[in-house]
């Protein structure tokens, strides 16, 4: 991976970041950002190290959203290039998304367009009272359509109607007031203790259990509460209670001992 996008070393608490590298350009994100930001969430989903991921960038801003000289170029595409560009980037969101681990974001500064999509798409999101959020896009005459999906589940339809249309910024404690962000700190000198403090947590927690969970959000979330759900939930608890882990976590709760995920 180069300079631009760098996943650094792991901790020790099995935390790896995944840090987006560009303060000179308020880490606006390209087409070769978005695929190098694909890439560290396969390396990472991939490495059994890795317990915990932490999205994060580095400079005064989280991300100014799509990069203007990017733009530049894909407004004179054609629509089967557009379909393919605009493709990528919900490749993007799908993946971080999905990511079978736990996912905190950390967001300072601005967070604008497609960034606000990044931060929905994640399972914590942390951010510095003094951050700010704006779905700007049809300010240019553009729409939020590939992180859509992720933001409307983050903040709710109703205020979706007044900010994909208003394009209005909005701060961290409305971001917090919304659902948006689960944890405000004073300024971005505090993200490595909120974060750790996280970790700390996650860490704690059966690896199979937080996958599944994850998964079971996915399967109930604005569902119809009927027949096919609730046998489809009583499955999904039946089989992880037989399972390795669900087995050695009941077992160390029973005898009163640390499961084995936990490293002393």
């Amino acid at each position: 991976m180069s300079e631009s996008l760098v996943l650094l070393e792991k901790t020790k608490s099995g935390c790896a970041n995944l840090v987006i590298n560009r303060p000179e350009v308020h880490n606006a994100f390209d087409d070769t950002i978005i695929e190098q930001l694909i890439t560290g969430l396969k390396e990472a989903e991939n490495d059994p190290d890795v317990r915990v991921l932490a999205l994060r960038s580095n400079g005064k801003n989280f991300s100014a959203g799509a990069d203007l000289g990017w733009m530049k170029r894909i407004a004179n595409n054609s629509y089967a290039e557009n379909l393919v560009d605009a493709g990528r980037l919900a490749e993007l969101m799908r993946c971080l998304y999905q990511f079978s681990k736990p996912t905190i974001c950390l967001v300072q500064g601005a967070a604008y367009g497609g960034a606000v999509g990044l931060a929905a798409c994640c399972d914590i999101v942390i951010a510095e009272e003094g951050s700010r959020f704006c779905l700007s896009e049809v300010k240019i005459g553009l729409i939020p359509a590939v992180i859509s999906p992720y933001v409307v589940r983050a903040i709710g339809e109703r205020q979706s109607r007044r900010f994909f249309l208003s394009a209005e910024p909005f701060n961290a404690l409305e971001a917090y007031r919304f659902g948006l962000v689960h944890e405000v700190v004073s300024d971005s000198t505090q993200f490595d203790e909120a974060l750790e403090k996280f970790t700390s947590i996650l860490i704690g927690n059966s690896p199979q259990g937080m996958h599944a969970a994850k998964d079971l959000i996915f399967a109930v979330s604005n569902k119809e509460i009927d027949e096919p759900l609730i046998n489809d939930t009583a499955r999904r608890i039946a089989e992880i209670r037989v399972s390795p882990e669900g087995q050695e976590g009941l077992g160390a709760f029973l005898e009163k001992r640390k499961p084995n995920w936990i490293q002393e």
